[in-house]
């Protein structure tokens, strides 16, 4: 049938008719697809296509005697070929076969054995059904089409095929749209194709449309991918092959079968609620073995006291699957042989397991997930509510005998209370009944076995203590082996609307489990409650923890109400540190997840607690969960929102001050020199010597000098009394801390009368991949640029902390610290004279000897590893040495001006007699960001912030948002599932308050100078500065910022260098953007 027959008839009888109705479109654009969208010509295609390939099989088959096999449609055309550009199609189809063909040009003939060749001959046999037969169109989506022409929606069409336009005027469609990009006009100026969004953005780009208000109608994966790539306000998927699944997975917000399913009316509620509701949620639609454990790290849930992996109940840890929850500052130190020594290493300690729940049907096998499940999944879905802190899983599993059951699990951690968890499992038997057990248990029968590198040593962190039950009541206690730690867990199991239900007890050492037995029916819902609490004897007030797990867990009630006070408190920290971006689904989706995961990772009950702030969260096992100098990238985020957060943690450090001082001493120094790694009790965990497991030979580590993890724990002691005005805190923990590790960085350095200078040597800079210099026998570097830049600040900030402390408490500190006039005369004549090399064209040398050298040929790596990002590792594979040449594995010097801003950095220069020419800072970045291989996820913030505040803007926004995505898309490899990123999550939404809205809290007032993304359309959030709690909301070209504070001071900001009173609402100038 010609569809064009008909258009009048439909036309007439459109419910979308704009006379008859008041639609208000709130959104601007749809660009659809062709083939499979509008027309039906998907079928053609496809059927073009298998009789092209098919032929060709068959002449390869006579000519190479290759078996001949099929092309189908599931198996080839929907994965290879569907919704690609037309010779991508062959290439793909023929790589999964193997077969290697020229590319050949687009004007070689049909005959011919090339890409093009092929791809040609398809051409003809489609041009030819479509001359014989016409072009059938799908009704609803001309229904649409007009619906939309009628409200004044702007419409484009964008398709891979090159026939895009014979076929829309063969269906009389081609005057409804207003823009064209298909295959002929992405030849032409060179577009990519799906799953790239070029065609869609181009599209949007000819209508002079945002992205954020269009759709993007598709009925391929790869058209989904592409939609979903390009951040469209929506992603619509018509899933015409029972491809509902798959459409999902590629990145459709939503799928529908036919375009009437969801009509106008549809499309506009989801700009006006959903797009703001899928702001709020992440969500996977597989089960991927290869991305679980990342998957489970993305999924956690937590409160800043504990955090659970987001695993599947069903699951013990095996080589997919690691269930794990963790408690913020809870170690085991063990030791393991390895070679022919003994290794002492203190690990974060995989605790009790509270998920486990499973079932079986009649006597069959227990559900369970593993590298060879025993249940075939048919459907999953996995959502994380950012804003209740709540996960949910839904699926259909399906046994050997074909019985299929719906399977609907949620959690939480408690926000309300810490110590409170929940987990609601419910069963639904779609095509059968019978008898049903559900099994809940409380395990801690397991070794520590998230880090796989680690698995060689002693991982057996816990003993059995105590499993007892009382009714529907199952308890554990277990203990750390070395440290004594006793750990209590009690679950409350209650099967919901069932009466006759028979339950046993069963346990073993470290495990304790109940079993309910019932009779399901087919179509009806069977619901398990576990309501759990959580105690450690480390609890501070806590003699008992059983007791107190009792306890608790006598006072919770159902799963909801449990669920609705957690979420109550989510909700309350969600008004404090939300970041509400318009225009830009992906980096408010990001931002949130981030968000959301710091406060899994220490919430505002961290201020009760005695720990650090993991690098990677309570989410997993890498780093064995030890403090390193990440906190820099955290604490500026809490000290907007949670400044009591950032002073717990400087008390885990204040309280460790002793064991910094010991360690100074036992090299040979004065003051407190904290260690690289932190653990329990602040003794250097780092380990000095590791074994080569190639040679069998033992090798210097000299990873622990990176001596200034102390200058962070000063910038962040520093910061957080800036922020806060905490005199008091300064008093009495804060300045003594400071001005040890400013007694220590004083004992280190050494003058030379040579050169008039002091030296600081021995040290590693935040680089990581030099250890040493080359031929020098030793470990550790000198001079490092960012460890003299930062000494030197300090000691400044020093002085102007003794200013503003009391007389009687000045006196005091340094009497404590037995710090003389004399000392601190030095400091001065320290901070003018630290050395630093500057070359004659500005570029500040990361350490001594650092011009010296050997280039890198930086190409040759990319084009033979294509992953670099962990060049020390290809060449010490290579029997070379990171130390010979030049180059980083992140930022060093660069990080001087992360952290102080480039006005303080050349300040400080200054004092220190060098003096750089205007453009310096530009010179360094480009410099060493040629030099830099990113092979920390941080290295991308540093270079993101300072690309954008140098005006290179495209720069800045790909690496902001390479950093933005590393965890989500786990950029590194399989890191992801050992543990988040707490320094880049925490960074990534600090940069968006400080580097983007411009906020600077450096000054005595607040200093805000806007300058967001291009495309971003509006930006509101709030922090706080010294009691004073600001609100800011730009959109458009206006800014308002309002304050409130307890005193009757009036409140000022400083608006680009301008000095405001508040509240006030201006309309910035058109430079703004």
């Amino acid at each position: 049938m010609n569809a064009s027959l008909n258009l009048d008839t439909l036309i007439a009888n459109t419910k979308f008719n704009i006379n008859n109705m008041a639609f208000q479109p709130k959104f601007d654009a749809v660009i659809f697809d062709l083939d499979g969208v509008i027309t039906k010509t998907a079928l053609v295609h496809a059927s073009a296509w298998k009789n092209t390939f098919d032929d060709y099989m068959r002449t390869r088959e006579k000519r190479f005697g290759e078996p001949f096999r099929e092309f189908t449609h599931a198996g080839d055309y929907l994965p290879y070929v569907d919704g690609k550009p037309r010779y991508k199609g062959v290439a793909s189809f023929l790589e999964s076969r193997g077969i290697d063909i020229p590319l050949g040009d687009p004007s070689d003939d049909p005959g011919e054995e090339t890409v093009c060749g092929v791809g040609n001959r398809k051409n003809i046999m489609f041009n030819q059904v479509l001359d014989d037969d016409g072009v059938e169109v799908y009704e609803t989506t001309v229904e649409i089409l007009y619906g939309l022409k009628e409200a004044g929606v702007r419409i484009g069409v964008a398709s891979s095929s090159k026939n895009c336009k014979p076929v829309l005027e063969k269906a009389g469609l081609l005057d409804l749209f207003e823009t064209r990009v298909d295959g002929v006009v992405s030849a032409e100026i060179g577009l990519n194709g799906k799953p790239e969004p070029d065609i869609f953005t181009t599209a949007c780009d000819n209508l002079g449309v945002e992205y954020h208000r269009s759709v993007v109608v598709e009925d391929a994966v790869s058209g989904v991918q592409a939609g979903h790539k390009g951040n469209f306000g929506l992603t619509l998927g018509l899933a015409r092959e029972n491809n509902t699944r798959e459409l999902l997975i590629g990145g459709a917000d939503i799928v529908v079968e036919d375009m009437g399913e969801i009509g106008l009316d549809g499309i506009n509620e989801w700009f006006e609620k959903g797009m703001e509701e899928d702001g709020w949620k992440l969500s996977f639609f597989d089960y991927d073995q290869g991305m679980e454990r990342s998957r489970e790290a993305l999924l956690a849930v937590g409160n800043g006291y504990f955090g659970t992996r987001g695993s599947m109940e069903e699951c013990r840890a095996n080589k997919v699957n690691y269930p794990g929850t963790y408690i913020s500052g809870l170690f085991n130190r063990l030791t393991s042989r390895v070679g022919d020594r003994d290794v002492e290493n203190e690990d974060f300690v995989n605790i009790s397991n509270w998920l486990p729940v499973t079932f079986r049907i009649e006597e069959g096998p227990w559900f369970e997930f593993s590298p060879e499940p025993n249940y075939k999944v048919i459907e999953i879905r996995r959502t994380l509510n950012l804003q209740m802190g709540e996960l949910e899983r839904e699926m259909i599993v399906e046994d050997d005998q074909g019985r299929q059951t719906r399977v609907i699990s949620r959690r939480f951690s408690g926000m309300a209370d810490p110590h409170r968890a929940g987990l609601r499992y419910a069963l639904t038997p779609l095509n059968y009944k019978g008898r049903i057990e559900i099994r809940s248990e409380l395990r801690g029968d397991h070794k520590n076995a998230g880090v796989e590198r680690y698995n060689t040593l002693n991982q057996q962190q816990l003993m059995p203590v105590l499993e007892e039950s009382n009714g529907h009541v199952i308890e554990l206690v277990v203990k750390t082996s070395q440290s004594d730690i006793h750990i209590a867990a009690c679950a409350g199991n209650r099967m919901v609307g069932s009466s006759e239900v028979d339950s046993s007890i069963s346990k073993g050492d470290g495990w304790i489990g109940q079993t309910f037995v019932l009779e399901a029916q087919k179509d009806q819902e069977v619901v398990l409650e576990k309501m759990v609490s959580l105690y450690t004897s480390r609890d501070g007030g806590v003699e008992d923890p059983l007791s107190e797990a009792r306890a608790t867990l006598s006072s919770l009630s159902s799963y909801q109400n449990e669920l609705n006070l957690s979420a109550g408190r989510w909700k309350e920290i969600w008004e404090q540190v939300d970041v509400v971006i318009s225009g830009d689904r992906e980096a408010q989706k990001l931002v949130r997840l981030h968000l959301f995961h710091m406060m899994v990772s220490a919430s505002p009950h961290h201020a009760g607690l005695d720990s650090g702030i993991p690098p990677r969260g309570l989410h997993g096992e890498a780093y064995r969960g030890h403090i390193f100098w990440d906190e820099l990238y955290i604490l500026p985020l809490y000290n907007l929102h949670f400044p009591q957060v950032v002073k717990s943690v400087l008390m885990y450090r204040y309280r460790r001050l002793d064991a910094a001082r010991a360690y100074a001493r036992e090299y040979g120094y004065e003051g407190a020199m904290f260690p690289w790694q932190s653990g329990s009790d602040g003794r250097e965990e780092t380990q000095v010597i590791h074994l080569n497991p190639l040679s069998g030979e033992w090798g210097d580590d000299y990873s622990s000098l990176q001596r200034h993890i102390s200058l962070a724990i000063a910038y962040n002691t520093w910061n957080y009394y800036h922020a806060t005005g905490d005199l008091e805190f300064m008093e009495q923990f804060g300045a003594e801390m400071l001005l040890d590790i400013c007694k220590f960085w004083a004992s280190k350095a050494a003058y030379d009368a040579n050169d008039g200078k002091y030296h600081i040597d021995k040290v590693m800079g935040p680089d990581e991949f030099h250890e040493s210099l080359p031929g020098s026998g030793v470990g550790g570097l000198t001079d490092n640029a960012y460890s003299n830049i930062m000494v030197g600040w300090i000691m400044e900030k020093a002085f102007s902390i003794m200013d503003q402390l009391k007389s009687s408490e000045k006196t005091r500190i340094l009497n404590v610290l037995s710090l003389t006039a004399k000392e601190l005369k030095e400091w001065e004549q320290i901070i003018q004279g630290l050395s630093i090399h500057v070359s004659e064209e500005g570029i500040v040398e990361q350490f001594k000897g650092y011009f010296g050298l050997d280039e890198l040929d930086w190409n040759h790596y990319r084009e033979k590893y294509k992953d670099i990002h962990r060049l020390d590792r290809i060449l010490k594979a290579e029997g070379k040495s990171p130390d010979d040449y030049k180059l980083s594995k992140q930022a060093d010097f660069l990080m001087s001006f992360y952290n102080l801003g480039t006005s303080e950095v050349t300040k400080i220069l200054e004092k220190m007699g060098i003096h750089v020419p205007g453009d310096y800072t530009l010179k360094n970045f480009n410099y060493y960001i040629q030099r830099t291989s990113h092979g920390s996820t941080l290295s991308r913030l540093v270079h993101a912030r300072l690309a954008w505040e140098l005006g290179m803007l495209d720069k800045g926004w790909e690496l902001y948002m390479e950093a933005l995505r590393s965890d989500l898309v786990d950029i590194q490899g399989g890191t992801t599932g050992e543990g988040i990123h707490c320094g880049v999550m925490a960074g990534t939404v600090y940069d968006v308050i400080s580097t983007f809205a411009g906020l600077n809290l450096n000054g005595e007032i607040p200093e805000i100078s806007p300058m967001l993304p291009s495309h971003w359309k509006g930006l509101d959030f709030k922090f706080n500065f010294r009691g004073t709690h600001f609100q800011v909301s730009i959109s458009g070209r206006k800014i308002k910022i309002s304050g409130k504070n307890a005193g009757k001071d009036k409140i000022k900001v400083h608006l680009w260098g301008k000095e405001i009173e508040l509240p006030q609402e201006v309309t910035v100038a058109e430079s703004f953007n």
